[in-house]
């Protein structure tokens, strides 16, 4: 199965993760300041910020471009409940 490097600037860590997997749900899991709600993509609590690898994410969804507008969100921000990460990314929290 395919793995890629996923850093969170906001704790400074590197950790591999399966392709596929969602950025919440890494985030959850190391302790980055990714905060978040439903985790169902409702909320958009989980806004982040993409620092480099956005094209290493899913495309967004019509769900989630209906959030990333609602929340007024910018080119590089994305809904951590909703991107899948597919290769190398460096996040933090929106």
């Amino acid at each position: 199965m395919a793995r890629a490097q996923v850093t969170f600037k906001d704790i400074d860590l590197t950790v591999s993760a399966p392709a596929g997997t969602r950025v919440i749900e890494l985030s959850e899991k190391v302790g980055s300041g990714i905060v978040y709600g439903c985790r169902e993509g409702d909320c958009g609590t989980c806004l982040c910020q993409v620092v480099e690898g956005q094209e290493n994410l899913s495309p967004p969804s019509e769900l989630e471009q209906k959030l990333l507008r609602e929340h007024f969100a910018g080119k590089q921000q994305r809904i951590a409940c909703q991107a899948q990460i597919l290769g190398d990314v460096t996040l933090k929290p929106a």
